[in-house]
C-alpha cells in the first residue's frame, strides 16, 4: 500500500499543477462529462420523466420539445465552465433556468447541474454568499416537491432532495476546509524554514563577529607591541646592540604567542578533507591571571604599567573573566598606539556587590587626534563585550590629562543560568 499511496500521491500533484496551468480543461471536462451523462440520455429518450416508470410519475412531468430541451440544457450546463471562476454567477444562473424549467413542470437529468453549482459555490465561494444559496435551494426544492406531489409525497420529495443538497453543500465545505489546513500546514512549514535559514545566518553573524573579535583583539594588540618594539630595537642596534638583541627576542616571543592564539581561534572553524570535523587543540581562555603577563609585555614595549585589583576576582566565571581580560587588553593596547612608550597607566579591576568595573588611565595625550581608535573596532568591540553582562563602556579624556577608559559590568546572575 505504500508504493500505490505514494504513486496515487504524485498523480494527484501533476493533476493539480496541471489544473494550475491550464485550468479551463477541468471545467470544460466537467462541462462534458454532465452532458454525456446526464443530457445525452435526455435528449435519446425524451427526458427524465419520459421511460418505463410508473404511469402516474410519467403524467406529472410536461414534454418538452427538442430544441427547448436543448436551449434548457445549455442553460443548465454551460455556466459549469465558470464554476470556479465566479461560483455565485454560475449558480445563481443555473438556479434561474431551474426554476424556470420546473415552473413548467419539465424534469430534466441535467438538474444535477444546479447540485454542482452548489457544490463549487461551497468549495469555491464566497462563505458570506451562502446563506442565500441555502435559501435559493431550499425553494427551488420545495418547487420541485410540489411538481412531484401527484406521484411522490411531498415529505419524502424534499427529505431526498434537501439531503442531496445538504450532502453537496457538505462535502464541498469538507474539502474547503481541507485545503485551508493544507494551505495552512504549507505556509507554517515556509515559515519555518525561513526562520531556520534566518536563525543559520544570524548564528554565523555572531561567529563572525566573535571570531572578528578575537582576531581584532590578538592581531591589534600583538602587532602594537611587536611594531614598539621592533622601533625600540631599530633606535638600540647601534647604541646598543644587546639591547637591540633583546628587543628581537621579544618580537619573536610576541609572534609565536600571537601564533598560537590565531590556531586557537582558527582551530574550530577548520574541518577535514574527507568531512570530518577534527577537535582542533585548544588552551584555556585566557582570563584575569593572565593580566600580569599581559601587563608585563606591554611594559617591555615601553609602559610604566600598576595593575592592582580589589575584592574577590577569582570567583568571577571564565566568559566574564575572558570579557575582563580582552576589555583591559583592548584599552592597553590603543594606549601603547596612541600614547607611546614611556606612558605611566594606572589598571585597576574592581569586584563590588553587584558590579565589576574596570579603569584604565594613563597620563599621555589626550586621546588620538580624531574618534577614540576609529580606525579600528576597539570600542565598539569593548562595548559589544560588556553588553554581554548589561554593561557599558565609556573613553574620553582624563581629568588632569590624559585618558581614560572605564568599564562597567553587571554581577548580577542571568535569567537561564549562561550568559
Amino acid at each position: 500500500m505504500g508504493p500505490l499511496a505514494a504513486r496515487i500521491s504524485r498523480g494527484g500533484q501533476r493533476l493539480r499543477q496541471a489544473d494550475q496551468a491550464h485550468p479551463w480543461v477541468l471545467d470544460t471536462a466537467v462541462v462534458v462529462l454532465v452532458f454525456l451523462m446526464f443530457c445525452l440520455p435526455d435528449l435519446l429518450h425524451g427526458g427524465a420523466g419520459d421511460g418505463d416508470g410508473p404511469r402516474r410519475f410519467r403524467l406529472a412531468f410536461t414534454r418538452l420539445p427538442l430544441p427547448a430541451m436543448l436551449l434548457v440544457q445549455a442553460g443548465l450546463v454551460l455556466p459549469l465552465l465558470w464554476r470556479r471562476r465566479r461560483p455565485m454567477v454560475a449558480f445563481g444562473a443555473i438556479a434561474a433556468v431551474f426554476v424556470a424549467q420546473w415552473s413548467l413542470g419539465a424534469a430534466l437529468r441535467a438538474d444535477v447541474a444546479l447540485f454542482v453549482a452548489f457544490y463549487s459555490l461551497a468549495l469555491h465561494g464566497r462563505l458570506r454568499q451562502l446563506p442565500w444559496a441555502c435559501a435559493i435551494m431550499a425553494t427551488g426544492m420545495a418547487l420541485v416537491a410540489a411538481r412531484v406531489s401527484a406521484a411522490v409525497s411531498v415529505w419524502d420529495a424534499l427529505f431526498f432532495l434537501l439531503s442531496t443538497a445538504t450532502a453537496a453543500l457538505a462535502v464541498g465545505l469538507m474539502i474547503r476546509t481541507r485545503r485551508a489546513q493544507l494551505a495552512g500546514l504549507r505556509e507554517r512549514a515556509a515559515r519555518l524554514e525561513i526562520e531556520r535559514d534566518q536563525r543559520s545566518r544570524l548564528a554565523a553573524a555572531t561567529e563572525r563577529a566573535r571570531v572578528a573579535r578575537e582576531m581584532h583583539d590578538i592581531v591589534g594588540h600583538n602587532l602594537a607591541v611587536i611594531i614598539t618594539l621592533a622601533d625600540a630595537g631599530a633606535y638600540a642596534t647601534d647604541a646598543a646592540p644587546e639591547r637591540g638583541k633583546e628587543a628581537l627576542h621579544l618580537i619573536g616571543d610576541t609572534g609565536r604567542t600571537a601564533l598560537g592564539e590565531l590556531r586557537r581561534v582558527l582551530g574550530v572553524l577548520r574541518e577535514a578533507s574527507d568531512g570530518a570535523v577534527r577537535a582542533p587543540e585548544l588552551s584555556p581562555q585566557p582570563g584575569l591571571a593572565d593580566i600580569e603577563t599581559l601587563c608585563d609585555g606591554v611594559r617591555t614595549a615601553g609602559l610604566d604599567v600598576v595593575y592592582r585589583t580589589v575584592g574577590d576576582v577569582d570567583a568571577l566565571d571564565r566568559g566574564m573573566q575572558l570579557t575582563v581580560y580582552r576589555i583591559v587588553q583592548e584599552a592597553l593596547t590603543n594606549t601603547l598606539k596612541h600614547a607611546g612608550a614611556g606612558t605611566a597607566v594606572k589598571l585597576s579591576v574592581i569586584v563590588e556587590d553587584v558590579r565589576l568595573v574596570i579603569r584604565v588611565r594613563d597620563d599621555g595625550p589626550a586621546g588620538p587626534p580624531g574618534p577614540w581608535n576609529e580606525e579600528g573596532h576597539g570600542l565598539v568591540g569593548m562595548r559589544e563585550r560588556a553588553a554581554l553582562y548589561g554593561g557599558d563602556v565609556s573613553a574620553g579624556p582624563a581629568a588632569g590629562g590624559g585618558w581614560a577608559v572605564e568599564a562597567t559590568l553587571d554581577l548580577t546572575p542571568q535569567a537561564g543560568g549562561a550568559r
